[in-house]
Formats: structure tokens, C-alpha cells, sequence
């Protein structure tokens, strides 16, 4: 049974790349096995669902396919019949038997027919400033992953070796094996276990990896955390995974968790403060400076007669929307009223008051 990709992810047909990526974040984060109450296999699905949305050749695939296109199965496979791939029939029937091809077969039951193998995914957390999260900022991750051999490069070859025809398949990349069954004879074609289907081996296998082209190591990664990024949202970082032989890496997942700020929130892409001033200020007018998160002194004009927890806004100082826009800054003002006055003070207000105010 096919799956609807844009329903799993929770967005229209037409929705945008950048739509579908934010929606992906939005619901990795919620799903994440490794957080509270996370779902391993919603997580899957919603991963699956965009690896295929977020890439435009896959995407259209699925879309041209409809409900025959599964995750890159070619139209035709799937459960719902073999297409005839895989199978020799004509020397089926009067005890002749037939040939077929595990790999074919299998792959179109499944539906990875041609599928390339995949490392495993790896998600790692990290912490950033709050500055961090409003600007972005690079990182540099050292992780303890399979990862190609620096030495051979992931070819499982001594540097120098040549390659020379494997002898177990003949240079084919397949074993051809005849087996008998109790509809006859039936020829097997499975993959070369010695050459994994390349159909040739090093002279020499590298001696670092014992000829497998991967290995356990340390491993540094650089990373770009994009601006305006929240906490508990999570970064792809397609290929950084872990090798595999005769396949593809995995993905990194990125949790980002971010630290808070001593005197700033962020309110969606504003960014929000409470300024404390003196009632005379209140009363009178003033000016506060502050800092922004760029380190900047910004002069704040308090305008007389400011009410307890009136916002004054400074617009476009907040956080960066695209590299044309931003938030805006909201001040929020808090107004200290005196504990004890002494009696000059006293008397002044009381004349205040006298006045009526």
C-alpha cells in the first residue's frame, strides 16, 4: 500500500521546498526517539516522507507515479504483481525450470529494486548562545562514526594495488547457482559476496580497513547553523552519517538546544525585553540606552507620561526573517515604584497629589 507523503508530512501538493523543510523540523523535533514521549517509527515515516518531497527529481517521480511510486520503487513493482522482472519463463514447464534474480525479485517485493544501500543515521545534540541562534553561526562536530578509510579512500584497495578480476564470479559481480526445488530446477543470480557485485578485487587489500574501504574513527565535521534557528529544532546534514561499503552514507541530525539570554526572549521573530525606569521618568520623559545582540548601544526615548507595561518598539532590530527582513524589538516597561520616601520626597508628592495628579 503506497503512501501519501504530503499528508504524513502535514502539507499541501504545492507547498514550497522551504514549507516542507520547516514542516519537517516542526515534526522531527516532536517525534525524536530520543525525546519524551517520541515516536521511532512516526519519526521514520516522517523522514521518509522527505527524503523523497525535498528532493525536486524524486518529488516529481512520486508525483507523476501517484499511488505506484514507493520511496524510488519503479512503476510496475510493489506487491501488486512482478511486472515479469526478473523471471526467465521460457524454459519453464516439462521439468526444464526457470532462471530468476534474487536481487530483481526481492526488489520489486519490497520495493527497493535498485535502491542504493544506506549507513546508518546519526543525531547528535548540541548548545549554542542565544546570539547564536539569531545570527547562525558554524560549528565544528567530532564524532565517533564508520566513515570512509583516509588511506584507500573507501575503495578496500592498498594504495598502489591494482584491481584484478574476481575469480569467484568471473568478473560478472553475480553467482549463478542451480538449485533443484519441487517445481524443478531453478537457477539463482545472487551477488557476489567476495566482490560485492563490482566484479573486481584488489591485488592487495588496504591494511588499514582489512580491505572493507571503512573503519571506526573520530571524525570532524563542519556545520552551518542557519539564522533564526529555535531551540529543540533539528538540521539534516545529508551524507554526514555513517559509511557503508558499496553504498551511500547516512544523515547527521542536529538537535540545536539554545541557551537562554539574560534579559532578551524570543517571541516568533521579535525579540522581547522588560526595561525597568524610575516613576520620575515615567512622569517626565527620558531616554534609556540598551544593548542589542549585536553589542550595540541603542538609545530608547521614553516619552512623558508612559503607562506600567506599555511596549515601545524598535523596528527591524529583531530576528532576521530572510536576508532582506527582521523582527522587531519590544520593550516592555516596567515602572519602580519607591518602598520609603524620605520627607522631602514626601512632601513633594504630596503637593503632587494637591495638584491632582
Amino acid at each position: 500500500m503506497s503512501k501519501d507523503y504530503y499528508n504524513i508530512l502535514g502539507v499541501d501538493k504545492k507547498a514550497s521546498t522551504e514549507d516542507i523543510k520547516r514542516q519537517f523540523r516542526k515534526l522531527a523535533h516532536k517525534y525524536h526517539p530520543d525525546k519524551s514521549g517520541g515516536d521511532e517509527a512516526k519519526f521514520k515515516e516522517i523522514n521518509e516522507a522527505y527524503q523523497v518531497l525535498s528532493d525536486d527529481k524524486k518529488r516529481s517521480e512520486y508525483d507523476m507515479y501517484g499511488n505506484v511510486f514507493s520511496g524510488g520503487q519503479r512503476p510496475g513493482g510493489g506487491f501488486g504483481g512482478f511486472g515479469n522482472e526478473g523471471f526467465d519463463f521460457s524454459g519453464a514447464g516439462g521439468g526444464q525450470g526457470f532462471e530468476f534474480d534474487l536481487g530483481d525479485i526481492f526488489g520489486d517485493i519490497f520495493g527497493s529494486g535498485g535502491r542504493t544501500k544506506r549507513g546508518r543515521d546519526i543525531s547528535v545534540d548540541i548548545e549554542i548562545s542565544f546570539e547564536e541562534s539569531i545570527f547562525g553561526t558554524d560549528r565544528k562536530l567530532l564524532i565517533n562514526k564508520v566513515g570512509a578509510c583516509d588511506t584507500c579512500q573507501g575503495k578496500g584497495a592498498e594504495p598502489g594495488s591494482k584491481l584484478k578480476t574476481c575469480t569467484v564470479c568471473n568478473g560478472k559481480g553475480k553467482i549463478r547457482e542451480t538449485r533443484r526445488s519441487f517445481i524443478g530446477s531453478v537457477v539463482v543470480n545472487s551477488v557476489c559476496h567476495t566482490c560485492h557485485g563490482k566484479g573486481e578485487i584488489p591485488e592487495k587489500a588496504c591494511t588499514t580497513c582489512s580491505g572493507l574501504g571503512v573503519l571506526k574513527k573520530n571524525e570532524e565535521i563542519k556545520i552551518k547553523v542557519p539564522p533564526g534557528i529555535e531551540s529543540g529544532e533539528m538540521i539534516r546534514f545529508s551524507g554526514k552519517g555513517e559509511a557503508i561499503p558499496d553504498g551511500q552514507a547516512g544523515d547527521l541530525y542536529v538537535k540545536i538546544r539554545v541557551e537562554p539570554h539574560k534579559f532578551w526572549k524570543r517571541d516568533g521573530s521579535d525579540l522581547k525585553m522588560d526595561l525597568n525606569i524610575k516613576l520620575t521618568d515615567a512622569l517626565l520623559g527620558s531616554s534609556y540606552t540598551i544593548k542589542t545582540l549585536e553589542g550595540d548601544d541603542l538609545k530608547l526615548k521614553i516619552p512623558a507620561g508612559i503607562s506600567f507595561g506599555e511596549v515601545l518598539r524598535v523596528k527591524d532590530k529583531g530576528v532576521p526573517i530572510d536576508s532582506k527582513r527582521r523582527g522587531h524589538l519590544l520593550i516592555r516597561i516596567i515602572i519602580n515604584t519607591p518602598q520609603k520616601l524620605n520627607k522631602k520626597a514626601q512632601k513633594l508628592v504630596e503637593e503632587l497629589r494637591e495638584e491632582g495628579v
